[in-house]
C-alpha cells in the first residue's frame, strides 16, 4: 500500500490537487483521508463554545485515529471513517465503511506537522499558495460550504488560521519530497504527481 500525503495551508488548493489526481487513477485502487473528517468530536461542548474552537491547532486533530486506521489498511482490515459537520461542530454516529487499497491519500493542513502520522506518509507533498490567495479560498468555501459571513470568515482568519499557519503548517513544509506552488492550477506538478502513483500501481 502506498501512503500519499498532501498537506498545505488552508485554501492552498489541496482538495483541488487530490480531486485531479484521482482523475487520473483507476477508482478502485485509491482511497481518501481528509483529516477534516478526523477532527475530535466536541458534542460535550455547547454549541456557543464549539464555533469558538480553534480547528487550525493540531489538538483539534484526533491523529491516535487517524494513524490507528492507516495501521487497519495497511493490515488488510476496512475502517470506519468519522463523518464530521462543520455546522455541528460534532462527529456523526454514522462512518463511512472504507476498504484496504492499492494507493491511500491523506489530505489536509496539519498531516505533515505530526511526527507519528508523518512516518506512514511514503510521499509527502506540499501545496503552496500565497496568503492572499488562500484567504480568498477560504472566504468562498467558508460563506458557501460552512455557514459563515465575511465578517466571520476574516475574524477566524486573524484569531487562527494565519497564526496556525506561521506556526505550525508553514514549518511543516520542510518534511515535504513534493511542493506544489500554485496549487490545482500547477498541472504539470499534478501530471508528475498522478505518473508517480501509476507506476507504483504498475
Amino acid at each position: 500500500m502506498l501512503i500519499v500525503g498532501i498537506a498545505g495551508g488552508t485554501g492552498a488548493g489541496k482538495s483541488t490537487v487530490v480531486r485531479k489526481i484521482m482523475g487520473q487513477l483507476p477508482d478502485d485502487k485509491v482511497a481518501v483521508l481528509p483529516q477534516d473528517n478526523y477532527y475530535k468530536d466536541n458534542s460535550h461542548l455547547p454549541l456557543e463554545e464549539r464555533q469558538k474552537l480553534n480547528f487550525d491547532h493540531p489538538a483539534s486533530i484526533d491523529f491516535e485515529l487517524l494513524v490507528a486506521h492507516l495501521e487497519q489498511l495497511s493490515k488488510g482490515e476496512e475502517i470506519g471513517m468519522p463523518i464530521y459537520s462543520y455546522f455541528t461542530c460534532t462527529r456523526s454516529e454514522e462512518t463511512i465503511r472504507l476498504s484496504p487499497k492499492d494507493v491511500v491519500v491523506v489530505e489536509g493542513i496539519l498531516i505533515m506537522s505530526h511526527p507519528q502520522l508523518r512516518e506512514w506518509l511514503d510521499i509527502k507533498v506540499f501545496v503552496d499558495a500565497e496568503p492572499d490567495e488562500r484567504l480568498m479560498r477560504c472566504i468562498t468555501r467558508d460563506i458557501l460550504e460552512r455557514g459563515r459571513n465575511v465578517k466571520e470568515v476574516l475574524e477566524r482568519y486573524e484569531r487562527s488560521v494565519k497564526p496556525m499557519h506561521i506556526q505550525f503548517i508553514e514549518p511543516s513544509k520542510r518534511y515535504a519530497d513534493i511542493i506544489v506552488p500554485q496549487g490545482g492550477s500547477n498541472h504539470v506538478a499534478i501530471d508528475i504527481l498522478a505518473n508517480m502513483i501509476r507506476n507504483n500501481l504498475k
